[in-house]
């Protein structure tokens, strides 16, 4: 499955790191960063990440 993260609309709150953090972290500078495709195994970890993001700015497919 592919993610990708509209970050036109991403504020960085962080929720999606916190729900699936072996698919989203912040880098060294405070951006975000994300595994663009990801496995069986973390598809529903990706899911909740996208559920709880307030912007609904995580894109999966």
């Amino acid at each position: 499955m592919k993610v990708h993260v509209d970050m036109s609309i991403c504020l960085l709150h962080g929720q999606c790191v916190i729900a699936a953090p072996d698919v989203f972290s912040f880098d060294d500078a405070g951006g975000l960063v994300w595994v663009t495709e990801i496995d069986d195994s973390q598809v529903a970890d990706a899911e909740a990440a996208s559920d709880a993001c307030p912007e609904q700015a995580i894109i999966l497919g």
